[in-house]
């Protein structure tokens, strides 16, 4: 039987925390009167994948990308119609898993990207609240170099690799959700123009966050464009250059592949 919906494949597990409220959010975000009405998804919810930390700022690491770009495959011959992965800092791989299928990968940090354009206008501030590696690995820097925006970063990055361990392992607790506060008004009083929350172990906190300056999960923005693809207000690659929720412009990366901005 074929579904009205096209089908979402998650590239999961990292972490398996943020992957569920990922699925949560999906659900939510759908108005429902049966099944058939929510998007349908295959998670791997891979808690194996090699290390992004310590890859990307300890060094010594695994390379991650072949592990991804295998999950990919996977999703794809299980019949997924798009990819989408709820983790911020594993979008250093997004090419290798681009590359990896056929089909489109919904690409979080390129979707925030155009969302902080919306919110603002060029040459503003972005403060990037999320995870030393994604400073490390230049994820964000290029993107909002794209489209005049720069970032802003937070000013202790052990601070902030011990919060995002510590929800790792024990949780949700007022005192990281106090410690996430503290780093979003530095953030703030760096002049930042909006915030991002850039890592999916800073989403299961972002509801309790207060600023003066605009604020958006990374992760809410994807869910967004996944429930547009399913529903079909998202075309294909081969009809996002019209008009529409796939408006975003086509670019072309440095091996010269033409990659969608969505």
């Amino acid at each position: 039987m074929t579904s009205a919906r096209a089908t979402i494949g998650v590239l999961g597990g990292m972490g398996p925390e943020a992957t569920i409220l990922f699925m949560q959010k999906m659900l939510d975000a759908v108005p429902a009167g049966d099944d058939s009405d929510h998007v349908p998804l295959i998670v791997h919810n891979n808690t194996q994948v090699p290390s992004r930390i310590r890859a990307l700022i300890e060094g010594d690491g695994e390379d991650p990308g072949p592990v991804l770009a295998e999950m990919a495959r996977s999703l794809e011959a299980a019949g997924a119609e798009a990819l989408a992965m709820p983790c911020n800092t594993a979008h250093r791989y997004a090419r290798v898993i681009a590359d990896a299928v056929s089909i489109l990968f919904l690409d979080m940090v390129q979707l925030a990207v155009r969302k902080a354009l919306d919110l603002t206008a060029r040459g503003a501030r972005i403060g990037v609240l999320g995870s030393p590696a994604l400073k490390a690995a230049g994820v964000f820097q290029r993107p909002l170099a794209d489209v005049g925006l720069s970032p802003v970063y937070g000013r202790d990055d052990d601070e902030r690799l011990a919060l995002i361990r510590n929800v790792k392992k024990n949780g949700v607790s007022q005192d990281a959700a106090d410690a996430l506060q503290d780093a979003a008004d530095h953030l703030a009083s760096r002049d930042a123009d909006v915030i991002m929350v850039c890592c999916t172990e800073f989403s299961l906190m972002a509801d309790r966050l207060h600023t003066d300056v605009p604020l958006f999960d990374t992760l809410d923005v994807l869910v967004d464009s996944c429930v547009a693809f399913s529903t079909g207000q998202l075309p294909s690659s081969g009809a996002a250059r019209g008009s529409g929720a796939a408006s975003l412009p086509t670019t072309t990366d440095h091996q010269g592949k033409e990659n969608l901005q969505c």
